[in-house]
């Protein structure tokens, strides 16, 4: 009674109190001047202890938040060594640029598994990884989970990527597998060895990174109803192929060619013609010794996923091949008609490319000097010489088309090496990993379909969270203030909006049949989005170029040869070439059949126009609608410094960062709201075991009569009833009542203002991760309760009918013992009666036989004594009376010789 008492006084002065919206304080005068004098006071005081600002894990404990105040904790931590903070519903990692073993060792990804309560631990990437894995046991939906690692380029993304990977590995491997099964460690490892392939052909030293991701991938770990990883799936985006024919200064091609040129053995350099040493043009940089040269380490992963050492050696004669392709120039030639000649010494690079590729070389040099022109309505066959840069671009086209069929070869080998039926897995995690955001001094195509990537991204940041949960919170009737955030459907309007945006533009240009002019695209774009803010152009500049406002900051465009890589044409004759070839690889990536069936389409009708920006744009629209449908988790990268040096916190890079990606934001917005949203069904079917005795119900109906529906008995709210009268409402506010009436955890401190863990909207629950920890804490102390109850009642079961049994048993055993009892002594009996009767027989028969034998011996013996006189009487030795008394005594079964031969001797 004290105790409830206590309860309603607190409850009456929290009454009393100002109410809160957002975690700000309203309903108190406080002048403007007042207001920043206080706030400057506050922030001085929190900037200066360096000690508290390191032991921050969370960016929403800062106070006040602000860029100023967020970027100084991360400053403080990534000087202390510590790269990893929360944000809210996101995670901010910092790269360190420099390895780090024990912060990615096996024993702590044990550890993290091992966890009963994540929000103890420090935050880490495993924390997570171990969440979604955690939220797909829960089963509660949306079930299928997404990590979308973003951040600039060299932010640390495929590092990431690949930790995590690594992760959910070891969590299948050493949770749920048997020891002696090789099945799940098979597919482990093979997804684990697709990083380095994948690597090794879509990876390029950069300007701003050394191992910098040239194509995007979304790989889907699948699990099945047991949490085991059973299969995978990679699904890539625009690899940048024009990297494998051009590289800007201090940039390299892809690391494939250089651990090829690096790692190759001498007789394979003899088959190549790879000496060491050799200087090829489009190898640039190769002094460079970097980690990701190492050739033993990809020709590895690939044995591991199925490639054969014969394939991987003709692959690699193919890649080699193309380096000798670029060695191969062209000099102008002094008539028009005829076509070009080589350049001296490039007429040996052409015999070592027409021999790797397994083409003849007089066809060769005709592909790439002479075009094939079809005019009329016959169909006539015309042939064009080129020019010089034509010549060059033919070279470079056909080694691009010949690298993009390795590649997505590669990619479908991989699915098929780690590929199972959808019946075998039920969920999947999602890590998505595409490229950074880039701003080069000359961006193009490539870097204006990269950018649009991360601005889908952000939009998906932006309408998932800080949009939809805001309106979210208001319609289920939260006392919300929204917050003001950078919402950047503006600039995607300019990019991929409908009807005009730089997308239909560029497309509109590729479908008329007319030579492209750079400077009227340039004018089309300027009048055409001129109303739109986040496109512009730089007047300064003497070339064709448009601005786009990113959010991440402004990007020049260079217009020159945009449309042509929309194009992205491909001469019919090198693909004829390549179908022609004797090489069985290049013959399976261009098969004749195909395109046998495609020339007779295309001489027909005239060919469907599918732009490199309408293939990109369908791919990444399929991706936001997997994104979608799963719970997506956020792991925000941040790159300290643009010289990709340890130890060195450039805060001007920093902050750029923070504000594009709205750090400050989220944090504002995870502070006041709940990071968990369940739907009422949902909860009770999860957790309607909670459900315990009237007891606990009735006093919480005591409470709600008193007036206080909302408080909790601890003395803090929690989740009002979205309607009177509502089951679902009520069910999920009783067992609310019981879980925190029972969490020390979740009770305030005396001191200490606690904020409310969980609030009953009018369809949903919302609820902090820590109450969501509880909730899941208790429900499987419940079900080992039930479970050990079960347990009892079937040991009690099995033991009383065991006993049962047993005295069944007994029973059948004395009845069986008494009947085989019986039966043995009826048998015993009747073979005594047997044995009886025999021997009387016997005896019968034998007195018969002894009587004769001693008759006989008796007429002897009387024969003889009635012959032989005794001396000393006249009368026989034997009177007669007494062998009369014998003969009776033997006639009345005694022994005739018992005393009769004494007698007679």
């Amino acid at each position: 009674m004290q105790s409830s008492a206590n309860t309603l006084k607190h409850f009456k002065q929290r009454r009393n109190m100002p109410k809160q919206v957002n975690g700000t304080k309203n309903g108190l005068a406080i002048s403007p001047e007042d207001d920043e004098r206080h706030l400057g006071e506050d922030l001085d005081a929190f900037l200066s202890d360096e000690r508290h600002l390191r032991l921050i894990d969370d960016l929403t404990k800062v106070n006040p938040v602000t860029t100023k105040t967020v970027l100084r904790c991360l400053q403080a931590r990534y000087a202390a060594d510590v790269f990893y903070t929360n944000a809210g519903c996101s995670l901010v990692a910092v790269n360190p640029f420099r390895p780090i073993p024990p912060l990615y060792s096996q024993e702590l990804m044990n550890e993290y598994h091992a966890a009963t309560c994540l929000q103890e631990l420090k935050p880490h990437v495993f924390v997570v990884a171990e969440e979604t894995y955690r939220n797909v046991q829960s089963q509660i939906p949306p079930v299928n989970q997404s990590i979308i690692v973003s951040g600039e380029s060299g932010a640390g993304k495929t590092w990431t990527s690949r930790c995590l990977m690594k992760f959910y590995a070891t969590v299948a491997a050493s949770s749920t597998v048997p020891k002696g099964s090789i099945t799940v460690e098979r597919i482990e490892k093979r997804v684990l060895d697709s990083n380095p392939v994948m690597e090794a052909f879509g990876n390029a030293c950069t300007l701003r990174n050394s191992n910098s991701s040239r194509f995007g991938k979304y790989i889907q770990l699948q699990l099945n109803r047991s949490q085991v990883l059973t299969s995978a799936s990679i699904q890539t985006f625009l690899l940048e192929k024009t990297r494998v024919a051009y590289q800007a200064p201090q940039e390299r091609n892809f690391h494939i060619f250089y651990q090829i040129a690096k790692g190759a053995t001498e007789e394979e350099r003899r088959e190549w013609s790879l000496p060491r040493g050799a200087n090829f043009f489009w190898l640039p940089n190769s002094e460079k010794a970097l980690e990701e040269d190492c050739f033993d380490v990809t020709r590895e992963a690939m044995s591991h996923l199925g490639i054969d050492s014969s394939t991987q050696n003709n692959l690699f004669k193919i890649l080699a091949g193309l380096l000798h392709l670029g060695n191969i120039w062209f000099s102008e030639s002094e008539d028009e008609s005829q076509p070009c000649k080589l350049e001296d010494g490039a007429k040996d690079f052409a015999k070592t490319t027409s021999r790797l590729l397994k083409v003849p070389i007089e066809e060769l040099l005709d592909t790439l000097s002479i075009r094939t022109i079809m005019a009329g309505k016959q169909r006539q066959v015309f042939k064009k010489a080129c020019a010089k840069a034509e010549c060059e671009t033919r070279r470079d086209c056909l080694a691009k088309v010949i690298y993009a069929k390795i590649f997505d070869w590669l990619v479908t080998v991989i699915n098929g090496s780690i590929y199972a039926d959808p019946s075998v897995w039920s969920n999947f995690i999602g890590l998505l990993d595409v490229y950074g955001f880039e701003s080069f001094p000359e961006n193009h195509l490539e870097q204006l379909c990269i950018n649009y990537a991360n601005e889908k991204l952000q939009q998906h940041f932006v309408s998932h969270f800080l949009k939809a949960q805001q309106e979210e919170y208001a319609m289920e009737g939260f006392e919300w203030s929204f917050i003001n955030y950078h919402d950047n459907q503006s600039c995607l309007d300019v990019i991929e909006g409908s009807p005009i945006s730089i997308f239909s533009l560029l497309n509109e240009e590729c479908r008329l049949n007319r030579p492209s002019n750079a400077g009227q695209l340039q004018n089309r774009i300027e009048i055409a989005l001129s109303d739109n803010p986040c496109v512009s152009r730089d007047r300064f500049h003497k070339e064709p170029n448009f601005i786009v406002s990113h959010y991440a900051g402004s990007v020049c465009y260079r217009v020159e040869g945009m449309v042509e890589k929309n194009k992205d044409p491909v001469p019919p004759e090198l693909v004829l070439l390549l179908q022609r070839s004797q090489d069985s690889l290049l013959r399976k990536l261009f098969p004749m059949e195909a395109s046998r069936n495609g020339d007779d389409v295309k001489s027909q009708t005239k060919p469907v126009v599918v732009t490199v920006v309408s293939k990109f744009k369908g791919s990444l629209e399929q991706l936001m609608e997997i994104l979608c449908s799963t719970t997506p988790h956020y792991v925000r990268c941040i790159k300290p410094n643009t010289e990709c040096e340890a130890s060195l916190f450039r805060q001007e890079e920093v902050l750029s960062q923070l504000e594009a990606c709205g750090i400050v934001e989220t944090v504002n917005i995870s502070a006041a709201g709940f990071p968990v949203r369940i739907a009422f069904r949902s909860f009770l079917e999860r957790y309607g075991v909670l459900k315990k005795s009237r007891k606990l119900n009735s006093k919480a109906t005591m409470h709600q009569e008193n007036g206080f529906p909302n408080m909790m008995e601890n003395g803090w709210a929690t989740a009002p009833f979205a309607e009177e009268g509502d089951a679902l409402c009520s069910a999920v506010q009783g067992i609310l009542w019981q879980v925190c009436a029972n969490a020390s955890s979740l009770k305030p401190l005396a001191h200490k203002p606690c904020d409310p863990p969980a609030y009953c909207g009018k369809t949903k629950v919302f609820m902090t991760n820590a109450m969501l920890e509880v909730l899941e804490a208790e429900r499987a102390h419940v079900l080992s309760e039930k479970a050990f109850c079960i347990q009892c009642c079937w040991r009690r079961f099995k033991g009383r009918r065991l006993a049962k049994q047993s005295w069944s048993a007994t029973i059948i055993q004395s009845g069986v013992r008494s009947w085989l009892a019986r039966k043995r002594f009826q048998r015993l009996r009747k073979a005594a009666t047997v044995i009886k009767r025999a021997w009387k027989k016997w005896k019968v028969r034998d007195e018969r036989r002894s009587r004769t034998r001693w008759m006989r011996r008796l007429q002897k013996n009387w024969t003889i004594l009635s012959q032989r006189p005794c001396p000393l009487s006249p009368e026989p030795f034997f009177p007669q009376a007494r062998l009369v008394g014998i003969w009776e005594n033997h006639g009345r079964g005694a022994q005739p010789f018992s005393s009769g031969p004494s007698d007679l001797s």
